[in-house]
């Protein structure tokens, strides 16, 4: 076995690996660029070799400098993660000519397979059902709409080395497909090193659904069950599962054993997924086969106890596997959400800066299940605009989905983020949506679900009494704590009443307490009564409470007369006051936000690429106005009405924080 592997890697896929190399009692090798260098996978690995500036392109992606590093550290086989160089055969053929282990497949297979035209040429030749679009290189944006019109909108504009969604675009006509051809290019160009770009056809209402397969040197080969990545966003996943609620056996059989053919009829040796859309019907169409670990692998290997990281080193070991197909069984239900530093309520758009809380709930038992935590990140670290804005994957593991999905409730409720926007809200709010409970989800799930982005969450009013209970409660401690101040002047006792008003959500709720040493009886003013109880002391930031014996987890926060909550993806404003003090508040006149009705404001920190428009120009609804790149992404911001630009405040390289205004209009 090997003594050192040096991981050409980052952040959380990183400290993965270095986890199960040390279970092996494999010393470990981290590379960092500037931007990276109190990073925790740096701080995991037992060595660590700085390779460059923060851009990608000028570090990890560097193939000389990620070799050189090799040639310092001594390691003997190189884990790639994934992205980067995963999938890039001329870095395996360099790693072979130096005689050091590529764990992953061979060079081979990853110009077979890892490149999207290749594969899709050989899966045809192979018989496999494939998606209609054109697999030949395409020169100039011209030649993208002429294309596009001869496979027929919609089309999805593709980059051949993309992944993760970088460098993908969907046009519904010839001015997207234009603009996507561009963008598609230039992402491919700095993510990748590779700005080809092919088109196929988007088919409408499919699903996500991909085959693991393990393969070692020896033609030996299992499939390890599916998995279920329908819920994307920007055609990048944000909630995984496995299995799949919607195959059969007869269907996942048939699916497992084309992807194992797909894989021995390249040479294939190491773990990799092929990726499949399947529609209503249950016919499925390969998409692709990416020669390398996924991100979302932590599902499979809860179902099926197979470490994915520690098969893949021993197979670059030359060892046999020693799994057979018939030993894959489907062992309960995982489910994995993907942590995005990225704003929910700012359409998605990235989000940088310090972790001034990163607190994700335990690894271990949690109520009928499990909690599994891949992160790469800390509490005071840095959200860095150079790289993915991925920071954790919170996975869940229970006998049944439901179990599962009530796990990752109570999870997410528990896992506290500060200092950046994140996701947690929004993947919240998908654990309680009736298409996710019922299964029934495509990858149109968040387009057709969230037209308008994503606004927060509206409890309904069981959940919301459970929260407004809770919180007169938990008022009454805090109260309790105030009254035994040090210091107050004599014969000033001050009471806690048992009467009060609790607003929240646009909602009062008169409420009574009757309390004794367990916890407290909340009575309202219809005459329903709810027991609470729990663990919460003022200045925590987490309440951990039951209602009726069901869980409430909440994120707190003091604000005048209340508390901040969060749960289930609400974020509530909780007013708790006395009857007199409420009827005085529904006096109080509400302050209006300021007019920016007239400002293009940047939506993120980022770098302005470009601007479209000129001062004096008049500007139609839905023109682009200019391009912001942040987090490898670039973002075409338009014009949301008719109008003249009165003054233009950013040009081409600046770079802008939030809410900075880069154009005025008349």
């Amino acid at each position: 076995m090997f003594n050192k592997i040096l991981i050409a890697n980052r952040g959380e896929i990183a400290c993965r690996v270095i986890k199960t190399a040390r279970k092996m009692g494999i010393q470990t090798v981290a590379i960092y660029s500037d931007a990276d260098k109190n990073a925790l996978h740096v701080e995991m690995a037992d060595e660590a070799i700085h390779i460059g500036p923060p851009p990608a392109n000028q570090s990890y992606i560097v193939i000389d400098k990620v070799m050189d590093a090799i040639k310092q550290s001594g390691a003997q086989a190189v884990h790639p993660g994934y992205g980067f160089l995963s999938e890039n055969a001329k870095f395996a053929e360099a790693l072979e000519a130096a005689g050091v282990a590529f764990v992953g497949p061979p060079k081979g297979a990853i110009e077979k397979m890892g490149d999207k035209i290749t594969s899709k040429k050989i899966a045809q030749e192979a018989g496999v059902s494939t998606v209609p679009g054109y697999m030949g290189l395409i020169e100039d944006a011209e030649e993208a709409v002429k294309i596009s019109n001869e496979i027929g909108y919609p089309v999805m504009i593709k980059a051949s080395a993309g992944g993760g969604g970088k460098g993908m675009r969907i046009a519904w006509n010839d001015d997207e497909a234009r603009e996507g051809f561009q963008s598609s290019k230039n992402e491919a160009a700095n993510s990748f090193g590779d700005d080809r770009i092919f088109i196929e056809k988007f088919v409408t209402q499919p699903r996500h659904i991909e085959i693991q397969v393990l393969c070692d040197a020896h033609g030996n080969g299992v499939w390890l069950n599916e998995r279920e990545c329908s819920i994307q966003r920007r055609n990048q996943k944000v909630v995984e599962e496995a299995p799949s609620p919607f195959l059969d056996p007869e269907t996942r059989r048939a699916m497992g054993e084309q992807s194992l053919a797909l894989a021995k009829a390249v040479g294939y040796a190491s773990a990799g997924t092929v990726e499949f859309i399947v529609d209503g019907d249950k016919n499925f169409y390969f998409l692709e086969m990416n020669t390398r670990l996924q991100v979302e692998h932590p599902v499979t290997e809860l179902i099926t106890g197979v470490d994915l990281v520690e098969q893949m080193i021993r197979v670059a070991n030359g060892e046999p596997l020693t799994i057979m197909q018939d030993d894959v069984k489907i062992n309960g239900w995982a489910i994995e959400n993907r942590l995005y530093a990225e704003d929910p309520y700012r359409n998605f758009l990235p989000s940088i800066g310090r972790l001034t809380r990163y607190n994700p709930p335990a690894e271990g038992p949690l109520g009928e299940g499990i909690v599994r935590n891949d992160t790469g990140v800390f509490e005071g670290g840095e959200i860095s605009m150079f790289y993915d804005p991925m920071i954790a994957k919170l996975c869940t593991w229970a006998p049944t989905r439901e179990a599962a999905i009530e796990v990752m409730r109570n999870a997410l409720d528990s896992f506290e983020v500060e200092g950046i926007g994140h996701n947690l809200p929004f993947v919240a709010a998908v654990m309680d949506h009736p298409k996710f409970i019922s299964g029934e989800m495509t990858t149109a799930f968040i387009a057709e679900e969230y037209p308008d982005g994503f606004e927060g969450v509206m409890l309904d009013d069981a959940h919301l009494r459970h929260v407004a209970a809770a919180a007169a409660a938990m008022n009454r401690v805090a109260e309790i704590r105030r009254t035994r101040v040090t210091g107050t002047l004599g014969n000033h006792e001050r009471r806690v009443g048992t009467d009060w008003n609790v607003a929240l959500q646009g909602v009062d709720f008169d409420v009574s307490i009757d309390a004794d040493h367990d916890g407290a009886t909340v009575r309202f003013a219809d005459g329903q009564a709810l027991r609470v109880e729990g663990d919460w002391t003022p200045g925590n930031s987490l309440a951990r409470m039951t209602v009726e014996g069901a869980p409430l987890v909440l994120k707190v926060d003091k604000i005048t007369q209340g508390f901040r909550l969060r749960t289930r993806g609400a974020d509530l404003k909780v007013n708790v006051r006395s009857p007199r003090q409420a009827e005085l508040a529904r006096l109080m006149p509400e302050k209006l936000p300021p007019d920016t009705s007239k400002l293009l404001l940047c939506p993120m920190p980022g770098l302005i690429v470009k601007v479209d428009v000129e001062e004096g120009q008049e500007v139609q609804e839905g023109q682009a106005l200019c391009t912001v790149e942040a987090m490898k992404m670039e973002n075409i911001l338009r014009a949301e009405k008719k109008g003249i630009v009165a003054k233009i405040n950013a040009a081409a390289g600046d770079s802008l924080a939030v809410d900075d205004v880069i154009m005025e209009f008349e």
